[in-house]
């Protein structure tokens, strides 16, 4: 089984090596862009309740990209079964259907943390205050809490991937689910501020609660445990719905 994993994961780490540094440099010119225009630029005039603007919007973003990047890193094995019908080899070679999904969840997520450091490296060239971060248990626990949101945005992905039969359909995922949650799920602003109706939809989602954790625990705040726990639900549950979509595409 490990071995299983480990060769699904070493198939992309090889393919992300080889585009390492494009792939850096593509990841860059977003965050660059939310730092300079909501930090620099409009974060100049907006007050909030501790610290800088800034420091309130990193781990907005950090939640945000490691949501997409996550997502999109899935979004090839789509086009492997629609388009090139190379998933068909990973049907017939004689692996767990559980190991290929695990592998490929887990190469998303390395490139969703390999995207969040850069992210956190740039957010403090530009003047924000992570200083909570320096302390072991809690660097730990926002390392988590980043792995946890890219398992369930990877599961997501993987199981579009699964179902969905056209390019077209696959582009609306981000355009329904991935887009208002960007926006509404307290990345620019907190989800507070919301009518109490639309904002007790926005509490079931997964990206709100990680929103929420990172940004506590970048303020040295204590985190909900409550929220930690509905992340490792979420990514329990849709792990189960990307695996039993791949057994049924096998069968």
């Amino acid at each position: 089984m490990i071995d299983d994993i480990i060769t699904v994961f070493w198939r992309d780490w090889i393919v992300l090596k080889r585009r390492l540094t494009k792939f850096i440099l593509s990841r860059m010119v977003a965050p660059i862009l939310y730092l300079t225009a909501f930090g620099w630029g409009l974060g100049r005039s907006i007050a909030v309740e501790s610290g800088t603007y800034l420091d309130f919007l990193v781990p907005g973003i950090l939640a945000l990209n490691s949501m997409n990047i996550a997502f999109n890193s899935i979004t090839p094995v789509h086009a492997e079964r629609i388009y090139h019908k190379s998933l068909e080899e990973y049907i017939l070679a004689p692996i767990a259907p559980s190991a290929f999904v695990i592998g490929k969840i887990a190469a998303a997520v390395l490139r969703a943390l390999i995207s969040s450091t850069l992210i956190i490296v740039l957010a403090l060239l530009f003047g924000a205050e992570l200083s909570a971060l320096m302390n072991v248990s809690t660097a730990l626990l926002f390392l988590t809490v980043l792995i946890l949101n890219s398992i369930i945005f990877a599961g997501v992905g993987f199981f579009a991937a699964m179902k969905i039969k056209t390019y077209e359909e696959m582009s609306q995922v981000n355009t329904y689910v991935l887009l208002p949650m960007s926006f509404l799920c307290g990345t620019f602003f907190s989800t507070a501020t919301l009518p109490p109706m639309l904002r007790i939809l926005i509490d079931l989602l997964p990206l709100t609660h990680t929103s929420q954790l990172l940004r506590s625990l970048s303020g040295g705040v204590e985190p909900s445990i409550g929220s930690i726990g509905i992340l490792f639900l979420y990514s329990a549950m849709i792990f189960a719905m990307a695996l039993r979509a791949f057994i049924r595409l096998r069968d």
